[in-house]
């Protein structure tokens, strides 16, 4: 069963490949209006090739994602093995599968940090999530010092924490929570009874 799926998503993105369009409805041109078959033998390898790309496109792009929220729940990173990721394509299609079920399951993990009702309780009190106001950006008014240290990796490729999802300053935050508890945060964390 598993097998099917693979050959069927496999031919899909073959035919996605061949016709250039990246829509699997629209029937690809392939190499049977070729009369030779020497012809259909590199437009078939020319497919394959653009399928393989795809699918390895598509597994680089789940491991960055996931890695970089390791990175930013403080989670030992998964490990990749490359021999998979640079193998044959069917290959490359289940380890892709494979990533896309790892980054899944760290997105949600993600999307639940803990003690996330304290968070935007002190949230609510604080600002607004884009908050650009200096010297205390973001929706729980980070100064520059704070996102340097907690979150130095967000503040160097996206700026301030008024750049950042709320999610990304909440786990940031929870980085300055294991060593300081709220104590960033005196008088919202004294409303919110922590």
């Amino acid at each position: 069963m598993v097998l099917a799926v693979l050959l069927g998503v496999m031919t899909a993105v073959t035919a996605m490949a061949a016709n250039g369009s990246g829509n699997p409805t629209r029937e690809a041109s392939t190499s049977t209006t070729s009369t030779t078959s020497a012809a259909s033998t590199t437009t078939n390898s020319g497919s394959r090739l653009k399928a393989w790309h795809w699918w390895h496109r598509r597994l680089r792009a789940y491991i960055k994602e996931t890695r970089q929220r390791e990175m930013l729940m403080g989670q030992t990173r998964t490990s990749v093995n490359r021999s998979l990721a640079s193998s044959d394509l069917a290959s490359l299609i289940r380890y892709t599968i494979h990533w896309k079920h790892v980054a899944a399951q760290v997105l949600s993990k993600f999307r639940h940090p803990p003690l996330l009702g304290d968070w935007m309780c002190i949230h609510r009190y604080e600002g607004s999530w884009s908050d650009p106001n200096s010297p205390y950006w973001g929706g729980l008014q980070m100064d520059l010092a704070f996102q340097n240290t907690y979150g130095h990796w967000l503040l160097r490729h996206k700026g301030t924490a008024d750049h950042w999802t709320p999610m990304e300053q909440i786990w940031v935050a929870l980085r300055a929570y294991r060593s300081r508890g709220f104590s960033p945060w005196p008088n919202t964390a004294r409303y919110c009874g922590l």
